[in-house]
């Protein structure tokens, strides 16, 4: 059986290309398509995709040649295979606006991207929808009520579960409901791009073009807007945000005038459904993919909806107000930036049965984690398993058991292991886990044990970041 390479090779032959230098996988984000960068003489480059959705793979081909016909600035397809999974692509660089945003924080160039980026935008919006063939859309030609409820089901299901959140079911999609309904009030006869945001926004000297749009329909003007405004990592400043949208009206009244009105009436609510449906994604992408970029968005998008929740409040909707309460209540998402002239342990003790092996959040990919498991248990003794391993008896307890202190001996030493390696390599980041059964007695006590060795022997030289998952989870820290 053939493997990418040697297919994607098959195609450049067939488009008349020259055999390329080299065929480099690209990182993979949130989808599940495949990326290629092709090196050819003379520093030419292209892109090869692969995905085994071909229903998608139709949606973007279409829509690629038809806003490439519109004079909308996209990566052109240059050839394809007779299966329609593989794709040669306009190479449009390997720096995206989020990048150059992460850069250079919101510097003259950057603001004059985003200006240019709105104006491409009402482009998309009203002149991409003419003409569109949306027989080929995928998965929803529009957006109606159905594909809401997809996005709204997908928060429940991938966050407001997966985080034990406390809600009636029969009230919340009572919510749902009532959300479909008034998010349908709005002008929905436009492009909906879907995914509208600086991660989609590639640069190549200092040009603009635009990918992953196949997921496009016929909708609202708002989603788009609100996707790029509202994006979690880029954190824009309310005030840049209102310089945006200002420019956006001005734009948009060329096209078509009057709409302001109608726009502003279900904003509020757009941006509560867009944030809804990213930290489903998110839920989905980070916690259960374990992909660290998304894990990495969560604490911005809570923070997102703390500020919109005071000044949009949203009164008629009771059981989403009472998850939103709590999840800009929760702590597990408090993600702290890694002090880059040090060491950082990132530790923790956590459950196996009720919150499983922690996500690295720092794109290493994750580090030691430790069984417990086979140790004496307190959790089994009466008069010990009410307490905790932060607690005075359960802490005698496993002092006094010889397997405990053999375990921890060699922990320890592995641990050390890394951390000097670490410290003489420049590293900045090391994650250590420690999981037991219930998560509140020996993992609690293997790593505390750890973070005070760390600091005993290591000093200064390393930051240790203590947490135990299971026992904040249950209000059990003092």
């Amino acid at each position: 059986m053939k493997n990418h390479i040697q297919i994607i090779k098959e195609v450049l032959k067939e488009m008349g290309k020259p055999a390329p230098l080299s065929i480099n996988p690209l990182p993979q984000s949130g989808s599940s398509r495949i990326y290629f960068r092709c090196f050819f003489d003379q520093g030419e480059s292209l892109i090869a995709s692969y995905n085994p959705d071909v229903k998608e793979n139709i949606a973007h081909f279409t829509y690629t040649n038809h806003f490439k016909k519109k004079g909308l600035p996209v990566p052109g397809i240059l050839a394809k295979n007779k299966s329609f999974e593989y794709f040669i692509l306009e190479d449009a660089g390997s720096e995206t606006l989020l990048d150059i945003l992460m850069k250079e924080g919101l510097s003259g160039r950057v603001k004059g991207f985003y200006h240019k980026v709105v104006e491409d935008l009402v482009r998309f919006q009203t002149e991409g929808i003419k003409g569109l063939d949306l027989t080929v859309a995928f998965p929803a030609d529009r957006f109606h009520q159905r594909s809401i409820m997809w996005d709204l089901n997908y928060f429940k299901y991938y966050f407001v579960k997966t985080n034990n959140l406390v809600f009636d079911e029969n009230l919340l999609e009572n919510d749902f409901e009532l959300m479909a309904v008034q998010l349908l009030g709005a002008d929905t006869e436009f492009f909906m791009y879907r995914d509208f945001q600086a991660r989609n926004i590639m640069v190549k000297d200092d040009r603009l073009s635009y990918i992953d749009f196949q997921g496009g329909r016929k909708g609202p003007l708002q989603y788009d807007v609100v996707s790029l405004l509202y994006q979690a990592k880029a954190n824009l400043p309310d005030s840049f945000r209102e310089e945006l949208l200002k420019a956006y009206f001005e734009y948009l009244d060329k096209q078509f005038k009057g709409q302001k009105n109608g726009f502003l009436k279900t904003y509020p609510l757009f941006i509560y459904f867009r944030l809804m449906q990213v930290l489903g994604a998110y839920g989905y992408r980070g916690l259960f993919q374990h992909k660290a970029h998304f894990l990495q968005s969560i604490p911005y998008a809570i923070n997102s909806l703390k500020k919109i929740i005071l000044k949009n409040p949203v009164p008629e909707f009771f059981e989403l107000n009472r998850i939103f309460e709590q999840i800009i209540a929760l702590k597990s998402f408090d993600f702290v930036p890694l002090n880059t002239e040090k060491l950082t342990v990132t530790l923790s003790s956590f459950s196996y049965k009720k919150s499983g092996v922690p996500v690295d959040v720092t794109e290493n990919g994750g580090g030691f984690v430790f069984d417990c498991r086979a140790l004496p248990n307190p959790g089994r003794i009466d008069e010990l398993k009410m307490f905790t391993g932060l607690q005075t008896p359960v802490i005698n307890y496993l002092k006094e058991k010889p397997e405990m202190k053999a375990f921890l001996d060699n922990a320890f030493s592995l641990v050390d292991q890394s951390v000097d390696n670490y410290l003489y390599r420049g590293f900045s980041s090391l994650m250590v886990s420690f999981g037991c059964t219930g998560g509140k007695h020996r993992s609690v006590f293997s790593a505390e044990s750890l973070s005070r060795h760390l600091t005993e022997k290591y000093g200064n030289r390393v930051e240790v970041r203590l947490t135990h998952i299971q026992l904040d989870r249950e209000g059990l820290l003092p």
